[in-house]
């Protein structure tokens, strides 16, 4: 299985080939909830929903007074861009 061009948008990558990235990144995906999936680094730790039209990304305890901090991502931006975004962190 070959993942696209990073410059491709990821609606246009198939299921097994996002969960192939989300692999490479260091993600581990959940057993009973297969769109969630999580990541530890060594500075960050969060959950990614893979929703209908977005990814989701919840950030645990990174905000002021150990809040979580929530983003999303539209499928429609490249799968560069949204792993600039995501695993800088928070």
């Amino acid at each position: 299985m070959t993942i696209p061009p990073p410059e491709t948008p990821l609606y246009n990558h198939p299921l097994p080939e996002i969960e192939q990235w989300l692999k490479a990144q260091g993600c581990q995906q959940d057993e009973t909830e297969l769109h969630c999936w999580r990541v530890e680094k060594p500075a960050w730790k969060a959950e990614l929903w893979l929703d209908i039209d977005q990814i989701t990304v919840r950030y645990l305890n990174a905000g002021e007074n150990g809040q979580d901090i929530q983003r999303s991502f539209k499928y429609s931006l490249s799968r560069r861009d949204i792993e600039e975004a995501v695993f800088s962190g928070p």
